[in-house]
């Protein structure tokens, strides 16, 4: 299997342009992606299990891996849920896996949102870590509009090891993510 287009990228040319600028000497210290978390509440599930099944195989699409279901922890009887009832689906992405879908998720899908103007630089936890929410599954091409019965939302957390959200700025701008100016 071929080396993924931006992880190639990162190696040769933004990890050394990093290192320059923050002043860093050891290349295992400079900010790299860790892990993207692709996660899918489904809800609606309580009521209906073959909603599950759907949600899982579009989020299994979009990433190129299988999807993890999730169940509730705790019993809420407002919602009607139960513990052990499955509430959403997950999608931990490291190495090839997630390089690949970090090109497709900013040259493909966000191109594709209507009006897009940017990612806000607000989503930032204060450790590097950046969270952006779709609102809906169709900017991906992998999934089929005739086959879809319901849009669903999803929240993409990507993980770095910058230490601050200066430095993940930084990074996640070399590689493309295109911020609100």
């Amino acid at each position: 299997m071929a080396v993924p287009r931006l992880k190639e990228k990162y190696y040769k040319e933004i990890r050394p342009a990093l290192m320059s600028e923050l002043g860093i000497t050891n290349v295992l210290a400079a900010p790299r992606l860790e892990k993207i978390v692709v996660n899918m509440g489904v809800g609606e599930a309580t009521q209906n299990i073959k909603i599950m099944d759907s949600a899982v195989d579009e989020l299994g699409r979009i990433t190129g891996q299988k999807a993890v279901i999730r169940r509730a922890r705790k019993s809420i009887a407002a919602f009607k849920l139960r513990t052990g009832m499955p509430v959403g689906a997950t999608v931990t992405l490291r190495g090839d896996r997630m390089y690949e879908f970090y090109d497709r998720l900013v040259s493909i899908a966000l191109p594709r949102v209507r009006d897009f103007r940017g990612l806000p630089t607000t989503s930032f936890d204060g450790r590097g870590n950046y969270s952006v929410g779709l609102r809906d599954q169709l900017i991906f091409p992998e999934i089929d509009y005739s086959k879809v019965e319901k849009t669903r939302g999803m929240n993409v957390t990507i993980c770095t090891t910058a230490g601050d959200n200066s430095r993940a700025i930084m990074l996640l701008r070399a590689l493309g993510l295109p911020f609100k100016k």
